[in-house]
């Protein structure tokens, strides 16, 4: 067996340690994140408030006014058999649409057994195939379009759902890389992080590199690649328009704040799906393995987490006005310019060094033959696109403003479980009067609207301090020379 091939297929300890706190962090983080997606689920209601009002007391916390303010709906109500099966029916048609529309024909990057991948790209056809169904039911039905009742009302069944489908896959996936054999025809590999003999440690990680599996009818899919951009991706839109819908429903219109919101993650949503085929060189899908990391943040934490700004304004509205509404678009327009920009200028380079728009840049020359970009957007910091993203975050989040509401008691539409009626008409008449104030819960919404904006930053630095070793471990001195000329990691000047 060559050596090449040995380094591909057989198990052997990483050579760079543990990371997230090995087993112990496993753990944790396999525990905490669901609760949490929880927590914020129900700690941020349209029952009670935003926060629920007895968090902002917590001397006469108690159970029982938890689980009044919460609406809990007992363990049992916290899934359901017949949403878990639609959820799955929508996996489904994603797999569908992937097998059966025209696609990109992309390879991968090279494999340590020295094999590529080949990939099929159709995310943007699939999304815009099934926002078009939406989109038409939503002509016709109006608020009441049946896929969007259903979300608002079965939202923590969704999140349920969402969780069971991760927690499987990361159980089918770890079981099943012990099936892989040196010198197989399938091009398996296990991922050089997965395989350190901790059963948590490698379930949460990813043991293997790529799991691919055959399905009757539909034809091969790539697990991992399948869930960083389909049904989660397209999950987080589709929570944000039942949420805008919602909202329009509720009070008869649709607020500034929620065009910003929606319309933000729209188009970062759809230019990623547009930019599918660029997953091929990113760490989720050349390093890591697929494990419960990846499965729980595309299937249930990316959609859930994401969507919390539009979940708080399809009960509390914000209205912006003129000011508020260029200022957020500014913030989002310069994010987007610094994210796009460098991104492109990197792609640039890679292709094609001699490109005008790029043959004036300076680069380090490693011992490898790549060659590290240190002027241009690239010569400011090592991962200037990061600074791009989280400034766009803080546009997904503004829109909220001081965030903090309660619902005061006799709201006609405060009891759980109750059937939300066609408020908006009501209101236009001014039928009802409602009962949604700030008052002391003002600023305290933030920790859920807000959560975003800080978990993104931490992320992106994880992610930064990551992608620094790996790059550490593959260019070796090299690598030292070029953070003395690029010293800032993520902002320019400042770190």
């Amino acid at each position: 067996m060559s050596e090449s091939l040995r380094k591909a297929i057989l198990q052997a300890k990483p050579s760079h340690g543990y990371e997230f706190g090995g087993p112990v962090g496993a753990f944790a983080t396999s525990l905490g994140l669901p609760l949490l997606c929880y927590l914020a689920c129900f700690f941020c209601n349209d029952v009670s408030g935003c926060p629920i009002p007895s968090s902002l007391h917590p001397a006469s916390l108690t159970l029982e006014k938890i689980k009044k303010e919460t609406g809990w709906p007992g363990l049992l109500g916290l899934g359901s058999i017949r949403v878990t099966f639609y959820t799955l029916e929508y996996y489904f048609l994603s797999m569908i649409l992937q097998a059966i529309l025209p696609g990109k024909e992309v390879e991968g990057t090279e494999l340590r057994s020295g094999a590529r991948l080949k990939y099929k790209f159709n995310a943007f056809g699939s999304a815009i195939v099934i926002l078009s169904i939406a989109a038409i039911g939503t002509l016709f039905a109006g608020d009441e379009f049946l896929l969007w009742t259903f979300i608002w009302d079965n939202y923590t069944q969704l999140l349920t759902a969402n969780l069971a489908i991760a927690f499987s896959l990361a159980w089918f996936v770890y079981v099943r890389s012990f099936s892989v054999k040196a010198g197989n025809h399938h091009r398996r590999e296990l991922a050089v992080g997965g395989h350190s003999g901790s059963l948590i440690y490698d379930w949460f990680i990813g043991r293997e590199l790529n799991p691919r599996i055959t399905i009757p009818l539909i034809g091969e899919i790539d697990i991992k690649a399948f869930c960083e951009v389909r049904p989660g991706l397209l999950g987080w839109l589709l929570l944000d328009f039942a949420f805008m819908v919602h909202q329009h429903r509720l009070w008869g219109y649709v607020s500034d704040s929620m065009f910003l919101v929606v319309g933000f993650q729209t188009f970062y949503v759809l230019d990623s799906l547009w930019m599918e085929p660029a997953i091929t060189t990113q760490m989720d899908i050349t390093t890591d393995g697929f494990g419960f990391m990846l499965a729980f943040g595309d299937l249930a934490w990316l959609p859930f987490i994401y969507s919390l700004q539009a979940r708080y304004l399809a009960i509390y509205p914000v209205k912006l006005g003129y000011v508020g509404v260029v200022g957020t678009l500014a913030v989002q327009a310069l994010g987007f310019y610094i994210f796009r920009a460098s991104n492109n200028e990197k792609d640039r380079f890679r292709r094609n060094p001699k490109d005008p728009r790029v043959a004036h840049l300076k680069s380090l020359k490693t011992k490898s033959g790549s060659n590290l970009l240190i002027s241009g957007w690239w010569g400011t910091s090592r991962h200037i696109n990061y600074f791009g993203d989280w400034i766009m975050a803080w546009s997904y989040c503004l829109p909220t403003a001081i965030a903090g509401y309660r619902i005061q008691s006799g709201y006609p539409f405060a009891t759980p479980g109750a059937k939300v009626p066609k408020q908006g008409d009501l209101l236009r008449a001014g039928l009802i009067k409602p009962e949604i104030v700030q008052a002391e819960a003002m600023g305290w919404g933030m920790v859920i609207t807000y959560f975003y904006l800080v978990y993104f930053a931490v992320l992106l630095v994880h992610r930064g301090m990551r992608d620094d070793e790996k790059c550490s471990r593959k260019y070796g001195q090299d690598w030292e020379e070029y953070k003395k000329k690029v010293p800032k990691r993520i902002v320019p000047y400042i770190y």
